[in-house]
């Protein structure tokens, strides 16, 4: 029993080796997203219940975007609710040859960005990419969050949320594309997630 047992964990992580080194995706140049993210107020306002949080729905919001980074998180309270971030582009944030001359990380639950010389003005890269903190709806969406990469082109839909604890604790979603900074992410419920086809 123990031997199958090994053998199955040595599989499993074979598996899970091989399809994080996927590589990205190569697109052409130009706009691959021309869209922005779009946003309504609440259909609903009732209290979701995710684990041991309360999400309380601030706005209806969907996107396609380009994955420009992800990063998963284990560790502490954020992580319990949302395991993943993604910093995604649109409009000339989604543009390969843009993207070549902007280096991005992700750390901390930010996204950063730097430049040696700006391919397009500061506030487009502000206003046409984000730091996303995604919470799976139910086990289908976190499945297939566990699929996205960097350089996917990707379509999601859910609410912007606060999520709020029984201790007090609280954590709330940006209403804007238009901030920077602490508080300027995203906290979406995801309710569907798919990847799309290369243009």
């Amino acid at each position: 029993m123990l031997r199958i047992l090994i053998i199955a964990m040595v599989l499993l992580g074979t598996i899970l080796f091989f399809h994080r080194e996927q590589p990205a995706p190569v697109h052409r140049s130009g706009v691959l997203v021309s869209g922005a993210p779009q946003q309504t107020l609440p259909q609903d306002t009732q209290l979701v219940t995710v684990g041991d949080y309360l999400l309380l729905p601030l706005a209806e919001f969907s996107l396609e975007a380009r994955v420009l980074g992800r990063e998963n998180y284990r560790f502490g309270r954020e992580a319990d609710l949302s395991p993943m971030d993604l910093a995604l582009g649109w409009g000339e944030m989604s543009d390969s040859a843009i993207l070549s001359r902007i280096e991005i990380s992700q750390s901390n639950r930010f996204y950063f960005w730097r430049t040696e010389r700006f391919p397009i003005p500061r506030r487009q890269i502000e206003t046409q990419s984000a730091n996303m903190h995604l919470i799976p709806a139910n086990d289908y969406v976190a499945g297939k969050m566990d699929e996205v990469q960097a350089g996917d082109l990707v379509h999601f839909s859910g609410q912007l949320v606060e999520a709020r604890a029984e201790d007090g604790w609280r954590w709330r979603s940006s209403l804007t594309r238009e901030d920077t900074g602490n508080g300027a992410c995203e906290l979406v419920l995801v309710k569907d997630l798919y990847i799309l086809p290369p243009p």
